[in-house]
């Protein structure tokens, strides 16, 4: 019989209903409970390891999360964490570089309604995690829900209510769980060398969402307090002349201290591409810009947050850490 570990976070499936709305409360043993056919057919344990609302994730917490499925690894076949969906997909991304390379599944789960509740996917959520994390041919680190199972590094919330509430953004999913049955699309990764475990993140990113008439004193700011800049620019990847100024002026100065600027698009699907367009392509050609392409928002700060620890300050380290594919996270990188 497989041993799987379940490990609670809090969140929407762990919550219950008080007078200051929903609040995670119900323990970790308690969401098996609401389960009991699973232990027919594997052996669950569960830890609870925080229990918050998702809005409170923080780096500390998904140190604390791979931390914990460090200490228990060699004594488990799988693990499935359960999490709020507000930040679930930050933690799959940030997972999925800070425990690379593992035979053993590492499953993020959810739900849009508390499992108390009698009209909820909680229950369903759960018990595809647990079957996909006891499945011998499964590995790495991914998100199920809604039947659907989704590469740690391509999911996004993209549903505020509804039970399909993640999708895989520009790549396929991995596999799909209907009637407790896996239907594999792709063939789980194979991984010559052991599992690789890192705490370590560095919390300084920051992300600029560009609007139409931005004014440019916030880059200076950005510059000054953070070691990356995260730029979600329109289309596929520009800087406006507006700010074009000010950006070449904090460029010049802090990329020679070590600053980092990496180019995104707020387009959801099909990435950027900056040389298509002279907003775009100018920038690049200058400052030999980082640009994130076909990856998700989440996968990209959470990949620089893990790369500005784990790399000592090593810029060329960092650019071929970033355009290394992990977890399906990068594909379209020219």
């Amino acid at each position: 019989m497989k041993k799987i570990l379940l490990l609670a976070t809090g969140g929407t499936i762990a919550s219950l209903s008080t007078e200051n709305g929903l609040t995670p409360a119900i323990r970790a043993e308690r969401l098996i409970s609401y389960i009991p056919s699973v232990r027919t057919c594997f052996d669950v344990s569960a830890l609870q390891v925080c229990n918050i609302d998702s809005t409170n994730m923080t780096p500390k917490h998904w140190s604390l999360l791979v931390q914990t499925i460090k200490d228990h690894y060699e004594d488990y076949d799988g693990f499935v964490v359960c999490h709020g969906t507000d930040t679930m997909a930050y933690t799959a991304a940030a997972l999925s570089y800070m425990i690379q390379n593992s035979k053993k599944p590492i499953v993020i789960t959810g739900s849009q309604r508390p499992i108390d509740q009698e009209d909820t996917d909680a229950r369903r959520n759960l018990r595809d995690s647990i079957l996909y994390a006891g499945n011998a041919a499964s590995g790495g680190v991914v998100l199920v829900f809604g039947g659907n199972v989704i590469a740690g590094t391509r999911a996004k919330k993209t549903r505020a209510h509804s039970f399909n509430a993640f999708n895989s953004v520009n790549f396929p999913i991995l596999a799909v769980i209907q009637n407790d049955r896996i239907i594999r699309y792709l063939p789980p990764e194979s991984f010559e060398e052991g599992p690789r475990f890192s705490t370590q993140l560095n919390d300084r990113v920051v992300l600029l969402k560009l609007i139409p008439g931005m004014r440019p004193e916030l880059v200076s700011y950005l510059f000054q307090h953070y070691d990356c800049l995260i730029v979600e620019s329109f289309g596929v990847g520009g800087i406006p002349d507006t700010l074009m100024e000010v950006f070449y002026r904090e460029m010049r100065q802090w990329i020679a201290k070590g600053k980092i600027v990496v180019m995104a698009t707020q387009v959801v699907n099909e990435g950027s591409n900056m040389e298509i367009y002279e907003v775009g392509r100018r920038v690049k050609e200058d400052f030999d810009l980082m640009e994130a392409y076909d990856m998700t928002l989440e996968a990209t700060v959470t990949k620089m947050m893990y790369l500005l620890a784990n790399c000592g300050g090593d810029y060329q380290a960092m650019r071929s850490g970033f355009y290394r594919t992990v977890n399906h996270d990068i594909l379209a990188a020219r």
